[in-house]
């Protein structure tokens, strides 16, 4: 799969950036662009990471990476039918994106109890596919000061985080980063923009032995 590197963080997101997507970058347009390879790591990935999750899961070989993530994609289509949940594929990544409404009230990084079932479902996919890294990606509209939205973005990612964990998702395979209001995917100008910019995303991109 081509891949596109995207340039080192901004100070001001080196803590966030430095938790970034083990491998590359996502570049659909559900999922927006999302900063990869952290401060200091090449865009072949996080190799250390990659490594611990080969480890403590297992990797893919390379022939059978496209219809590992197949099935997997397969079952999360299913799972999150008519929840809300956008379900994007480019190459061998896959994307969940939970639109806020969904999943948190406004201003709260408390899952709302009602997506409870939903995450339950994706958590079980992720268990019986373990051999991915699971970055889980928070966003924020334009409204409030910047570091706000970052630090926003960054509780409500974590709260996913956990919240799989909890549900036996290895904890070796996740990464919470908040990215504020550094990656709309609409108008921030307008009401439904700034609501669709509101997100959390899990990307889902496979280790494989030749990956560290």
């Amino acid at each position: 799969m081509k891949r596109l590197a995207i340039a080192v963080c901004a100070v001001s997101m080196l803590t966030a950036c430095a938790e970034g997507p083990s491998r590359n970058v996502w570049t659909g347009a559900a999922a927006g662009a999302i900063l990869g390879a952290g401060a200091g790591t090449l865009a072949g990935g996080d190799d250390g990471r990659n490594a611990a999750i080969g480890a403590a899961v297992g990797a893919i070989a390379g022939a059978a990476v496209g219809d590992y993530m197949d099935k997997q994609e397969r079952a999360l289509r299913e799972q999150t039918a008519g929840t809300g949940i956008g379900v994007e594929r480019q190459g061998d990544q896959i994307a969940l994106t939970m639109p806020s409404n969904i999943t948190f009230d406004v201003d709260s990084s408390a899952i709302k109890p009602g997506f409870y079932a939903t995450l339950n479902d994706v958590a079980t996919t992720l268990v019986d596919y373990p051999s991915t890294a699971v970055d889980v990606i928070g966003h924020a509209s334009s409204d409030g000061p910047d570091d706000y939205n970052m630090q926003l973005s960054q509780r409500r990612a974590v709260s996913v985080q956990n919240y799989l964990v909890n549900q036996g998702v290895a904890s070796v395979r996740m990464r919470a980063i908040g990215m504020g209001e550094t990656q709309p995917i609409a108008d921030n100008s307008t009401a439904a923009g700034r609501a669709a910019n509101r997100r959390v995303e899990i990307i889902l991109t496979p280790v494989t032995q030749d990956s560290y």
